[in-house]
């Protein structure tokens, strides 16, 4: 993943997950849910459960933290949080159909829930749904006490991009650089909108941004070199070109360095 694609999906504020296995998920009664999970050490080791799985799940280790899921919903299975994580595990194993039954199902339990709607959102995204994906970043942005709104700003505006709506896409990404000025996606974003309008300078502001805090992905690397050769600044280009070819060396982006196509 990319920084000038970089979303970020929520981390999950609320603990349990779902039995592995890719049923149709069923309602077990809120009464037999509650007793299942109403003691504190019951609700301890499901905290500890869930941390695991998210933790499991940002490295990469899927089924590791699908295994979490499923010991955690053996335990406590209507919780709409866990079904969500649930969810984001199946899109990255490609499962699009059970990663849909499980977002709906998560919506279902908690319709006002914005971590699964921002959730949700992102996976109508990556599905060629993004104008569904944006009403739900709306309602989203729309829950003055939900505790992370840059998370849906990013989304909406990568989403916004998709859809070639690249006045929505800045305001999206100003939303939350008035939020987050530090913040790489942002910054990486705003730069690429600024480039293609050629308004280099404030281009230029924005991809600084995230230079400055050492962040020398690829793609960032490569669009300053773009930047900064629109605006006749030659040293700057031969140093970060060193940048490129020291860090990303087989990179297609290194490739188009040593050609000086800084126009593709």
């Amino acid at each position: 993943m990319t920084y000038l694609r970089m979303i970020v999906c929520s981390i999950f504020s609320v603990v349990l997950l779902l039995v592995s296995g890719c049923s149709t998920p069923r309602f077990v009664s809120d009464s037999d849910a509650r007793a299942a999970a109403d003691s504190p050490d019951v609700r301890r080791r499901i905290s500890l459960r869930m941390q695991l799985a998210v933790e499991y799940y940002q490295a990469g280790q899927l089924q590791s933290a699908l295994e979490e899921v499923r010991q955690v919903l053996l335990v406590s299975p209507n919780t709409a949080s866990a079904y969500s994580l649930r969810a984001l595990i199946q899109m990255d194993l490609n499962d699009t159909e059970h990663a849909e039954q499980n977002f709906q199902y998560a919506m279902k339990l908690e319709p006002k829930n914005s971590d699964v709607m921002n959730n949700y959102g992102w996976f109508l995204c990556q599905t060629n749904r993004e104008k569904e994906s944006i009403a739900l970043f709306e309602r989203v942005l729309s829950d003055r006490m939900y505790a992370t709104p840059v998370k849906a700003m990013i989304n909406a505006g990568v989403c916004s991009l998709r859809l070639k709506d690249i006045r929505n896409a800045e305001r999206y990404f100003m939303l939350g650089y008035q939020e987050q000025p530090n913040n790489p996606s942002i910054n990486a974003n705003l730069a690429k909108i600024f480039f293609d309008r050629a308004q280099y300078e404030k281009a230029r502001f924005y991809i600084q941004q995230v230079i400055k805090d050492e962040i020398f992905a690829a793609d960032v690397l490569w669009l300053a070199i773009k930047i900064d050769s629109k605006l006749g600044d030659q040293s700057s280009v031969t140093n970060l070109g060193t940048q490129l070819r020291r860090r990303h060396p087989n990179s297609k982006e290194f490739a188009l360095f040593q050609k000086g196509a800084f126009n593709e």
